[in-house]
C-alpha cells in the first residue's frame, strides 16, 4: 500500500496519500515525527533553515526553520520565492511532435457557420444591463413551460444575466474587456446564430455596442421601456423567442471532425492531488484532442504565473511568447495597484488540501495543460484564430474564468477539483473531474469521473485520460450529460471588468 507520491527524483518532499500516523515508517529508516493529514507534504531529508523544498522538480519555497526529516510540511513554514522573471524567456525548446494518438477521429455536433461547432442547441437571450434580469427571468421560466415544449429540437433557453452594462466607466480603457465578453457571448456556438437580446433602453452598454447597428433590429432586440408594463414586456419577449426557437429547432446533429470541437479546461477548489492526478489526467485527454485538431484552452493567470518558463518553452515562435510575458505583465499591474500579489490566490481550502502556496498551486495547474506546443495566446474574452493548446488569459476565480473561456467560444469546459465544488455554466456543459477518491465518495452524484486511483496505483495517467477523453466526445455530442447539467447547476455569470465602476 503507498504511503506518499513524489513526483520528481529532484524532490525533497512527497505527498501523503492518506492521512497517517506518527511513527509510521514510510521508507527504510524514514518514520514520521507526527501526523501528517492526507495530501500534505512530508520532507523525505533534513532541510535547513534557508533550504530550499522541492516538488515537481521546483523550488516551492525556502525553510523559515530547520525542518527534520519525516517532519510536516505545512504553508506556515516556508518563504515564497519570487516569481520568474518574464523578460527574454527562452522559447520553442519543448515542442513535442509525438503527441498520443486519439482514439476517436469525430464527434456529433451542431455545424456553426464560421465557427466552431455547438455542443447543444440553446436559445440564449443576451441582456445589455442587469436592470433587465427579474423580467427576463420571468420570461424564461413562461418560455419553458410553454414554448419550449414545442420545439423539441432545442435543449434549453438561457438567459445571459450579468452586473454590467450601466453605472459604470463604458469609455475606459479596460472596459473593452467586458464588453468585449458580451460581445462574444452573443455569438456563443451553443446559440446557433440566432441573436436575442433584452435591453432597458437607459443604459450605458447599448444595443449598438453590444450587436452593432446592423444587428440592433426590432427582430433582434426587445427594449423593455419602449413597452407598456411587465406583461407587455414578457409578452415581446416570448414573441421573439418564439421565432428564434422555431429557427433553432431545425439545427440537427451531424459527424463532425474534432477540429470544430473547442473545450475549456479550469481547476477550482485544488488540493496536492490535483497536479498528480485529475490535471495530468486532462492534461492527457488535451493531448489526444489536439493530436486530431481539437483546440483546448487552459486559463487562470496566477494560476500560471510561477510555471510561466515551462509554458514559454511550449510557445512556436517569439510572438506568442511575447504575448504571454504581456498578458503575465498586465496581470501583475493589476495586482500591484491594488497593493497585493500573487500570494493572494490559495484559499483556506487550498491549503487545508496540502497547497502551501502559490508556487506549489502552479506547478500542478499547468499540467492540465498536457504537452502540445502552445499555438496562441488570448486575452480576457478573445476568441481563438488558431487550433491547438491555447493559453487564454483570465483571472482564476472559477465564476470569471468560466465566463471569459463562455466568450471565447468554448462549448464544453472539464474542471478538476480537489476540494470539491457544485459549480456550472447554464451555457455549455461542465464535466467535473476529482482528484482523489474519497471525494468521488462524498459526491456521487456530483463527480463525473475520479482520477483518484492515479495516486493509489490502481490505474495510469494514460487510462484515465483516456477515459476522460472519451467522456468529453461522449458530453459534447450529447450522449451523455454530466451531473451539473443534469441537476441545472448554474453560476452566475460574473463578467470580468478591471475598468471602474461610478
Amino acid at each position: 500500500m503507498r504511503y506518499f507520491v513524489k513526483i520528481n527524483e529532484k524532490d525533497n518532499v512527497a505527498i501523503a496519500v492518506r492521512d497517517l500516523a506518527a511513527d509510521t515508517e514510510i521508507l527504510p529508516g524514514l518514520v514520521l515525527r507526527q501526523d501528517i493529514p492526507q495530501a500534505h507534504k512530508i520532507a523525505l531529508r533534513d532541510i535547513p533553515e534557508g533550504g530550499e523544498i522541492v516538488r515537481y522538480g521546483v523550488v516551492l519555497g525556502y525553510a523559515l526553520s530547520d525542518i527534520p526529516a519525516g517532519s510536516w510540511i505545512n504553508e506556515k513554514m516556508l518563504r515564497l520565492p519570487p516569481p520568474p522573471a518574464l523578460d527574454d524567456m527562452p522559447y520553442g525548446t519543448n515542442i513535442r511532435t509525438d503527441l498520443p494518438k486519439a482514439p476517436r477521429k469525430t464527434w456529433m455536433g451542431y455545424k456553426t457557420p464560421g465557427g466552431y461547432a455547438g455542443t447543444r442547441n440553446i436559445l440564449g437571450i443576451q441582456t445589455t444591463v442587469q436592470c433587465v434580469q427579474g423580467v427576463l427571468d420571468a420570461a424564461v421560466e413562461r418560455i419553458r413551460k410553454e414554448l419550449l415544449p414545442r420545439y423539441p429540437n432545442v435543449d434549453d433557453v438561457v438567459a445571459i444575466n450579468h452586473a454590467y452594462g450601466c453605472g459604470v466607466a463604458i469609455n475606459a480603457p479596460e472596459a473593452k474587456i467586458p464588453i468585449r465578453a458580451l460581445q462574444n457571448l452573443c455569438q456563443h456556438p451553443n446559440f446557433g446564430g440566432q441573436l436575442m437580446v433584452v435591453a432597458l433602453g437607459c443604459e450605458k452598454l447599448t444595443a449598438d455596442m453590444l450587436v452593432g447597428p446592423e444587428n440592433n433590429t426590432p427582430e433582434n432586440v426587445v427594449v423593455l421601456q419602449e413597452h407598456k408594463g411587465f406583461e407587455a414586456g414578457v409578452s415581446a419577449i416570448m414573441a421573439m423567442a418564439d421565432k428564434k426557437l422555431a429557427a433553432l429547432d431545425k439545427r440537427l446533429r451531424q459527424e463532425l471532425p474534432l477540429s470544430d470541437l473547442l473545450i475549456g479546461m479550469q481547476c477550482g477548489g485544488s488540493d496536492a492531488f490535483s497536479g498528480v492526478t485529475a490535471n495530468p489526467a486532462a492534461g492527457y485527454a488535451a493531448d489526444l484532442l489536439v493530436s486530431e485538431g481539437a483546440t483546448v484552452l487552459f486559463s487562470e493567470v496566477t494560476e500560471v504565473r510561477d510555471g510561466v518558463h515551462f509554458i514559454a518553452s511550449r510557445c512556436r515562435d517569439a510572438y506568442t511568447r511575447d504575448r504571454l510575458a504581456a498578458e503575465m505583465n498586465w496581470y501583475d499591474s493589476y495586482l500591484s495597484e491594488a497593493s497585493v500579489d500573487r500570494s493572494a490566490n490559495p484559499t483556506p481550502g487550498n491549503k487545508k488540501g496540502g497547497l502551501s502556496n502559490i508556487v506549489e498551486k502552479a506547478m500542478g495547474s499547468i499540467a492540465k495543460s498536457g504537452s502540445a506546443p502552445i499555438e496562441e495566446v488570448l486575452s480576457p474574452a478573445q476568441r481563438p484564430t488558431k487550433h491547438g493548446m491555447i493559453f487564454a488569459a483570465t483571472p482564476a476565480s472559477d465564476i470569471v474564468c468560466g465566463p471569459c473561456q463562455l466568450a471565447s467560444g468554448i462549448g464544453l469546459q472539464v474542471f478538476m477539483t480537489g476540494r470539491g465544488t457544485p459549480y456550472g455554466l447554464a451555457a455549455a456543459p461542465v464535466i467535473k473531474v476529482c482528484s482523489r477518491n474519497e471525494l468521488a465518495e462524498q459526491w456521487p452524484d456530483l463527480i463525473d469521473l475520479c482520477a483518484g486511483p492515479i495516486a493509489t496505483g490502481d490505474k495510469t495517467i494514460k487510462q484515465v485520460g483516456e477515459e476522460l477523453f472519451s467522456l468529453i466526445l461522449d458530453v459534447a455530442s450529447g450522449v451523455k450529460k454530466p451531473w451539473a447539467e443534469k441537476h441545472g447547476l448554474h453560476n452566475f455569470l460574473c463578467i470580468f471588468n478591471p475598468a471602474p465602476i461610478t
